[in-house]
């Protein structure tokens, strides 16, 4: 077994690779970029070294810097975790001849599947049944617009290289095919630094079911059954469950079969995983990721077994630890990712500091995997993953209702995050009741706005409460250092001379302000009052009182941003200067920001242009994810901040306009 092994990638699966390592006694190197100088990877590691800038690709996809790092470390393998370089058969073949072991399949392995349209090649020569499309090297896109037409519309357009969703776009006429291919090669470009896509009709109600499979050099190959995959968003997933719901017993096994014969085809070693997708009866080769997944603590948690110990026996030579007959599943386990993104805004991802950050206790079928801490920032460079939350119990049932206790428990601010959706499904009748596919979200827009009625009376009332008790304390220090600490201009109550004191305190939710009524009451609680309604709030000593209860409360803030943790729910509040001028008066539509840091793709304008409200201008990238800026507005570009490749700040005006002209 290895002494040493260096993780080739950073974020959550670099930690959990560590924790294994560190539990078979194999010592552990980092590498990292100069953004996660401070990360908890480059924390847990026993040795870590700097490979570059932050931009992923001068540092953890070059293969060059992580060679010369593993090489001055004395490590004896590389574990490339997923993504970045674990499918990537030239720095696997780069390994070997530096000396080390690649912990992962051989490289002709990876070849084979590496090119979706090369390994569908390959699935079809063997027979397994294939969705109709077009997977040929031609990249023409007259030609490509000319397959989507024979196949019939609508069709998929996706990166042949790489996975996670990244390149893909669902195309539902001829008119959006153009920009859709632009859109899904740009994407595929940076993720994978290949932007050939292959073209697939768009099946409209599948479940995506994967199998895991296991190979040795010594011949024997396993599956450890099925993963359900169907809950996406981008077509990237974001709950995974094993076993598959409703998955008949001659199903599984066929589709067992199949995957472990696709492993054998192409002489596979290791962890890998053959993606299908099913509608009715069929089911259809996908393709085949050639390296651990995103979602594989489900199946540990059905079987037992730690999956990145298999890796490193198997890549050291061992025997695969069970075979097939050993291996059986035991209960249902369901895995979420959590994400910095802001589902009411097409998903888009965020970016900032994990002001505050509080997970599930760790209890029996309860599972955190993640790579940061509170204080930690969410970087415009990579994956916006915050956590993997994984339950685990005897039936799905049961590991339901823990994955709905666990969701409650977890309080997240500073960055907009995707966990009122998580909530909204897994507690929504459809899913509970495993009658979902890949379109569910689609099909269930009100899960988008599971708090779309904004925020009670309560959460703003705790809001108010923190707000005045932080001017207080603030206030407090101030009168401190006066002459007469005990003067009534060093009060910090809503003090006056005749009459009740209150104090007015305004705060957003959404687009939507509310102006609150705080009166102090002895006893050091606050009564708030919205219109004709009123709660009494009480902050003591880290607990929350309303209306004389206890409530399951917390308020985490940062600057003018407030967010509430109340009942399982969070409430992102902004506190509002009233004296301030109105937002938006200082050009509205008038010109056109940088909804967050980013990448400039490419610009399609001009100063002096004429543009048309919705017009595309800019293509910005942020998160590996390509975001097209529109015109608010009909006018003529006036000014232009931006070119192709510039690095832009949120909140960064890029195109300012002025109004056409009459006539």
């Amino acid at each position: 077994m290895f002494e040493k092994i260096l993780i080739a990638n950073r974020g959550e699966i670099a930690c959990r690779v560590m924790r294994t390592a560190r539990r078979m006694g194999i010592r552990t190197v980092a590498v990292f970029s100069e953004a996660d100088r401070g990360a908890l990877h480059v924390e847990m590691a026993d040795d870590a070294y700097p490979i570059g800038p932050a931009p992923s690709r001068a540092s953890y996809l070059d293969g060059a810097r992580v060679l010369d790092a593993a090489r001055r470390s004395g490590a004896q393998a590389i574990h490339p975790g997923y993504g970045f370089l674990s499918e990537n058969a030239a720095f696997a073949e780069d390994c070997a001849a530096a000396g080390l072991v690649f912990i992962g399949p051989p490289p002709a392995a990876i070849r084979a599947m590496g090119g979706k349209s090369a390994a569908k090649a390959l699935m079809a020569h063997a027979g397994v049944p294939l969705v109709p499309g077009y997977h040929g090297e031609g990249q023409d896109p007259a030609l490509l617009a000319a397959e989507a037409e024979r196949i019939g519309y609508p069709v998929l357009i996706k990166a042949s290289a790489g996975g996670g969703g990244k390149g893909m776009r669902v195309v539902t006429a001829p008119a959006a095919f153009a920009e859709a291919l632009a859109l899904a090669q740009g994407e595929a470009r940076a993720s994978f630094g290949d932007d050939q896509v292959l073209v697939e009709r768009y099946l409209t109600a599948p479940r995506h079911i994967e199998i895991q499979v296991f190979a040795d050099r010594h011949g024997n190959v396993v599956h450890l059954f099925e993963r359900d995959c169907s809950i996406q968003r981008r077509h990237q997933k974001i709950i995974e469950e094993a076993p598959a719901p409703g998955m008949p017993l001659e199903r599984r096994a066929a589709m067992g079969k199949a995957a472990c014969d696709a492993a054998r085809a192409i002489g596979y070693e290791g962890a890998g995983t053959v993606e299908f997708i099913a509608e009715g009866d069929a089911f259809f080769f996908m393709e085949m990721n050639t390296r651990l997944q995103v979602e594989h603590p489900v199946t540990e948690a059905i079987t037992g077994q730690d999956l990145v110990e298999w890796q490193f026996r198997v890549a050291a030579g061992e025997r695969l630890p069970l075979l097939q007959d050993a291996l059986a599943i035991d209960g249902h386990a369901i895995e979420v990712r959590l994400y910095a993104e802001d589902p009411a805004r097409d998903y888009r991802p965020s970016t900032g500091t994990l002001h505050h950050l509080r997970q599930p206790e760790a209890r029996p079928g309860i599972r955190v995997d993640t790579g940061v801490r509170q204080g930690d920032v969410i970087s415009v460079h990579y994956d916006p993953m915050i956590a993997k939350l994984i339950t685990h119990g005897p039936t799905r049932a049961e590991a339901l209702r823990r994955m709905g206790a666990a969701l409650a428990e977890y309080e997240v601010a500073g960055v907009q995050t995707n966990l009122d959706l998580l909530r909204a499904v897994v507690a929504s009748p459809g899913f509970a009741a495993g009658r979902f596919d890949t379109g569910y979200l689609g099909k269930h827009p009100e899960l988008l706005g599971a708090e779309a009625n904004g925020a009670p009376l309560a959460a703003l009332a705790l809001a108010a409460a923190a707000l005045l008790e932080r001017r207080g304390t603030a206030a407090l220090a101030v009168a401190g250092l006066r002459a007469d600490p005990h003067s009534p201009w060093a009060a910090t109550s809503a003090w006056r001379l005749n009459g009740a004191g209150t104090q007015e305190v305004t705060l957003r939710d959404g687009e939507a302000a509310t102006v609150l009524r705080c009166a102090p009451q002895p006893g050091g609680s606050l009564v708030v009052t919205e219109g004709e309604s009123s709660v009494t709030v009480r902050l003591v000593a880290g607990a929350a009182w309303l209306d004389g209860v206890r409530a399951a409360a917390v308020v985490a803030g940062s600057g003018s941003a407030l967010t509430v943790f109340l009942d399982g729910k969070t409430w992102p509040l902004a506190v509002v200067d009233r004296l301030a001028p109105a937002a938006g008066s200082g050009g509205g539509d008038e010109r056109l920001v940088a909804p967050m840091p980013g990448r400039v793709v490419s610009v399609h304008t001009a100063v002096g242009a004429s543009v048309a409200k919705g017009d595309v201008l800019l293509l910005l990238e942020a998160m590996k994810v390509q975001i097209r800026l529109a015109a608010p507005r009909d006018g003529t570009v006036a000014a232009l901040r931006a070119q192709a490749g510039d690095l832009v700040e949120e909140g960064l005006e890029l195109v300012t306009f002025e109004p056409l002209s009459p006539g």
